[in-house]
């Protein structure tokens, strides 16, 4: 039976560069592929994970995706900050660029699976092919692997998801790429060193606005909703004798709510743009958790399917849901799969629901 071909997606880092090591050392055919995204990434890291190829004795890979990634990233990206709103440009990446056109190409290249650094698993069962979490909890990335389904979990593979970080940084010293591999980054990868504000303001306008309480009382004005975000406390320019942090971006008369850490936390909120890793909602509610962020904690949810949308209770209050970004739903270590936050959900009848903060937030 002939070897079966792995394309490995490799960044230059760590763990893309382990990745490909494991996979040939148990007798895959791999070969690495590198995606060109954006005008500032692209020759170093390219050169990077072609030389680590190199010393692995591997063919290489080169895919310009610098159009798409533009079309289905940065774009959106900037027009979510646009409305208020803080999307998850990793997710989005994940679901269009990733495992959909990289995927693709892997496979017009003729590869049989296709493998990355992602530390999570991919098991298959009965019921089709399951998402889990990684065994390093510390460094688990299934959170940014929901919109995943058994089109694509069918040809991933996920090594990393069985290793800890500890490990994968000991082989990457073993195999003597050290020295090549790029330093690991904890920011959105598209951003440059000049930071979100001077980006994102070269791509779209945003403009200033009144900053209110939540009476509706004007405390000062805001510079543009797009440079603000949910929880956000510095940079308002306000004079208080309490902290102020920013509750919500209202688009309706472009205001920007401000209170006490109090009004940041929420016991419910509704989320859209829903996706199933098994392909369709879970028959079971029970024994279901939920992450608000990747690095907030997993807590107990209720969760309903209405239309299209989740309606979701919160075990205890959460603080600072933001609209744009992802709730994703886990039962144990399984991936279930999530979706985008929308709004805190108001429930009737409620004495909180008659603060006029909500009638500014409808």
């Amino acid at each position: 039976m002939p070897q079966k071909q792995v394309a490995v997606a490799m960044s230059g880092g760590v763990d893309s560069s382990v990745t490909a090591a494991i996979l040939k050392e148990k007798c895959y055919r791999v070969f690495g592929i590198t995606m060109l995204l954006y005008p500032e990434y692209g020759n170093k890291e390219a050169w990077n994970a072609k030389k680590i190829a190199e010393d692995l004795g591997i063919p290489h890979h080169t895919v310009d995706f610098r159009k798409l990634f533009e079309q289905k990233v940065i774009t959106p990206f900037c027009n979510e900050y646009q409305q208020g709103r803080t999307p998850n440009p990793c997710v989005c990446c994940n679901n269009h660029i990733k495992f959909d056109a990289l995927l693709k190409k892997a496979r017009e290249l003729g590869a049989d699976f296709m493998a990355t650094g992602h530390y999570a698993r991919v098991e298959a069962s009965t019921d089709g092919y399951r998402l889990l979490k990684g065994v390093d909890h510390s460094k688990d990335q299934s959170y940014f692997l929901y919109t995943l389904g058994q089109k694509q979990l069918q040809y991933l593979l996920l090594p990393m998801g069985t290793l800890y970080k500890s490990k994968a940084k000991r082989m990457a010293r073993e195999l003597g790429l050290t020295d090549i591999i790029k330093p690991e980054s904890q920011d959105v990868c598209f951003i440059p060193d000049s930071g979100y504000s001077s980006f994102i303001s070269k791509r779209i306008s945003s403009p200033p606005g009144d900053i209110i309480d939540t009476d509706g009382k004007i405390l000062g004005r805001h510079r543009g909703l797009a440079y603000y975000t949910v929880g956000q406390r510095q940079g308002l320019g306000l004079a208080s004798n309490k902290r102020l942090y920013v509750i919500r971006p209202s688009t309706d008369g472009n205001r920007l709510v401000a209170g006490s850490q109090e009004h940041l936390f929420t016991s419910n909120l509704s989320a859209n743009q829903l996706s199933w890793v098994s392909g369709q909602a879970p028959d079971e509610t029970a024994n279901i958790t939920a992450k608000i962020r990747y690095r907030s904690p997993e807590v107990e949810v209720s969760l309903s399917i209405n239309k299209g949308t989740a309606e979701v209770q919160f075990a205890q209050p959460q603080r600072a849901v933001t609209p744009g970004q992802s709730i994703v739903f886990y039962r144990g270590k399984v991936v279930l799969g999530g979706g985008v936050i929308e709004t805190p959900k108001l429930t009737e009848g409620n004495e909180a629901d008659k603060h006029p903060i909500h009638a500014i937030l409808r």
